[in-house]
């Protein structure tokens, strides 16, 4: 079952930033390892809350299902494996008079746990959300979408160079394709590694840029996918379409999340791979037996009442459910409901009195 970061946070689902980070330093200062009634678990649940709901990506993605996709889930797993905490390097408040409320854990987390400027060989991931009819649902459908994304370069094929061009090394990061950056903070000085920003990480550049992308390697473009949505899909559903989403020059692109979202039916109601009707048949069918046209989701068919069926009562329809398999079908329930006349002539109440007395 996934956390709920909100009563983590002891926070409505309205709350701003603001007040998403003033309570996350309540409870981190509450909850301190190295305080007498501290807690590590906890502490470490605090900040995962925090790095979630406070990054505007990953808390439009934990709101809409309930996880995040993108980069980093702030579980305390960074690129290079989970993080070791040292809680005996914090000091909150504590000998050298550091006022816990005059910095921010999460920005300095946020260098270890793949936050900052650090660059991804991976795209980021789109998600969308798409509405069928139930009809759709059942029998599959394939939808066409325009989207807006990164897409790798086509005239630099993503090296961000001009055709016939040499690349160099870059001088800025010594074809290392990345700077140390030292940083000062609360616990003292540290050193964390940056993409170079000269050469995106390439450690190499270009003598002359591509003209399309202007040395990038990926544009932003409009495009047209088909998605192909299964049969049988259901309501709140994911699909997910694999190096769909935003490209990087060097790299593998993200994905691409559909959600699904089924228009109801009046007419019909679904449980599992059986779909449900109701039919409204007259008395003296109930009694003597009869035949409807019944609507399914194939077109008209004729369904045989037989005599003296009670009401409520379910007529099955082999094969005529949701699909299983490519060979294999559900079944259509077809429920009975027996509509009394509002009326009777004299002639049926006579009738109905001479039933009376044979005891119907």
């Amino acid at each position: 079952m996934s956390k709920n970061y909100y009563e983590i946070l002891g926070i409505d689902k309205k709350a701003n930033k603001e007040e998403v980070k003033k309570a996350f330093r309540k409870l981190a200062h509450k909850y301190h390892p190295d305080k007498k009634d501290g807690d590590e678990e906890k502490f470490k649940e605090i900040n995962e809350a925090y790095s979630v709901l406070s990054d505007d990506k990953k808390r439009a993605e934990y709101d809409s299902y309930g996880r995040v996709f993108s980069n980093g889930t702030g579980t305390g797993q960074g690129k290079g494996g989970p993080f070791e905490w040292n809680f005996g390097d914090f000091d909150f408040g504590g000998a050298n008079g550091q006022n816990f409320e005059g910095f921010d854990i999460g920005d300095i987390f946020g260098d270890f746990f793949g936050g900052g400027r650090q660059r991804s060989n991976r795209g980021r991931d789109i998600s969308i959300d798409i509405e069928i009819n139930f009809k759709e649902s059942i029998f599959g459908v394939q939808r066409k979408v325009l989207i807006q994304r990164t897409i790798k370069c086509a005239d630099c094929s993503g090296n961000g160079a001009k055709k016939g061009t040499e690349m160099t090394t870059c001088d800025q990061c010594n074809g290392q394709g990345s700077v140390r950056e030292v940083k000062k903070s609360f616990i003292g000085s540290f050193s964390v590694n940056r993409s170079c920003e000269k050469c995106l990480g390439k450690g190499k550049i270009p003598k002359e840029k591509c003209s399309a992308c202007f040395g990038i390697g990926i544009v932003k473009k409009q495009q047209e996918i088909k998605i192909d949505i299964p049969a049988g899909i259901q309501n709140g559903e994911m699909i997910r379409m694999s190096e769909e989403g935003e490209a990087v020059a060097e790299g593998r692109a993200g994905d691409l999340y559909i959600k699904i979202h089924v228009k109801n039916d009046s007419r019909f109601h679904r449980d599992g791979d059986t779909l449900s009707t109701v039919l409204n048949i007259k008395l003296s069918d109930a009694l003597l037996g009869g035949e409807y046209d019944v609507e399914t989701l194939d077109g008209q068919i004729k369904v045989k009442i037989p005599e003296n069926i009670t009401f409520g009562e379910i007529l099955r329809v082999k094969g005529k459910g949701v699909p299983i398999d490519k060979t294999r079908r559900g079944d259509l329930h077809i429920k009975v409901n027996i509509i009394l006349p509002k009326k009777l002539s004299r002639k049926a109440k006579k009738a109905i009195e001479e039933l009376k007395q044979e005891g119907v």
